[in-house]
């Protein structure tokens, strides 16, 4: 059974928000995307992003924000619309212009910088979203202590994992997706993009039996508010502890180099989990007192207990220190 698909607001802050989050990616066509629609009932504001990364290395993207008028009634803002439909399947589509860069970590300076843009292209996609598991909730199987540090990352978490197919248009070319994997999750809760000092999100598919899925706020002591699961054997096995044994940072200390875990799931294994970014999208945020973060969005390669092969996206956030 689904969760609902909206919540009441369940607080005054302004930051209070209900996000929907997207990601594939197609190996046959070497072409993987990513969504996010968010919205602050409070303020009130609706945002999507949509990033393409595609085959020949650029990435394109797409940007906007409105008074968040279509929510509750329907997961949409401008082109971005998440649409659940009744056999408890989704359908992502998109239709709009994107920005296209050479570089994927010059997407955020585009507007300062329009000589970056190397295209500007009409996009179509019509993705259908078909679930291999049962939903899993993060917040069901976390420690007291790993949910009081990720009170500012949302109350709710869910992740659903599945098969992808449709098509993507990108001007005169049309990619068909075939059987891709691909995930979705859904939070809702206080959503403080500069007040959380470090995360990190990494959904990573190996095939339709194995996945797994940890995440974590890291506190300036080192303490983890984690959470995720492993998906093996057709169950959902959750992961009861995070231990990070590595997580380096270029010289910015922005932009993330490589992740080294230890995941304790709740049957009592350990598994080593080894992550590298791959092309990265930086997306910075700054708050009204001008504290800022980084998000980056990446899809990177993972290997989990000796077995390689692993792929997915890469998401780190981190504070602008200064």
């Amino acid at each position: 059974m689904l969760e609902p698909l909206t919540h009441p607001i369940g607080s005054k802050d302004a930051e209070w928000n209900e996000s929907y989050y997207f990601v594939f990616f197609d190996k046959r066509n070497r072409i993987g995307g990513m969504s996010r629609v968010g919205f602050k009932p409070n303020k009130p504001e609706g945002m999507p992003f949509f990033f393409l990364f595609l085959p020949d290395g650029s990435a394109a993207g797409y940007h906007a924000t409105d008074n968040g008028s279509h929510y509750p009634r329907s997961i949409s803002v401008e082109g971005m619309s998440h649409i659940r439909k009744n056999d408890e399947s989704w359908k992502y589509v998109f239709n709009g212009s994107m920005v296209v860069v050479k570089n994927p970590e010059t997407l955020p300076d585009v507007r300062q910088n329009p000589e970056l843009i190397s295209d500007l292209i009409d996009v179509e996609m019509d993705a259908r979203f078909s679930p291999i598991h049962e939903v899993y909730e993060y917040s069901e199987h976390m420690t007291p202590e790993s949910l009081e540090l990720g009170k500012k990352s949302g109350d709710q978490h869910w992740e659903q994992i599945a098969r992808i197919n449709g098509t993507i248009k990108l001007g005169e070319n049309e990619f068909r997706i075939k059987n891709a994997l691909g995930q979705r999750d859904h939070t809702h809760g206080i959503r403080d993009w500069t007040g959380i000092g470090n995360w990190f999100y990494f959904v990573i598919w190996f095939n339709e039996n194995l996945a797994v899925n940890p995440a974590a706020i890291v506190m300036d002591d080192g303490r983890l508010g984690s959470g995720g699961f492993l998906f093996k054997g057709g169950k959902n096995i959750p992961l009861k502890e995070i231990r990070l044994l590595g997580h380096s940072f270029r010289d910015d200390g922005l932009y993330p180099v490589s992740t080294e875990l230890e995941l304790i799931d709740e049957l009592g294994d350990k598994h080593r989990l080894t992550a590298k970014p791959g092309r990265i999208i930086p997306i910075p945020f700054e708050d009204s007192a001008g504290n800022k973060s980084v998000l980056v969005q990446s899809f990177g390669d993972f290997e989990l207990d000796g077995t390689v092969g692993g792929y997915g996206s890469y998401e780190t956030l981190r504070r602008v220190k200064g």
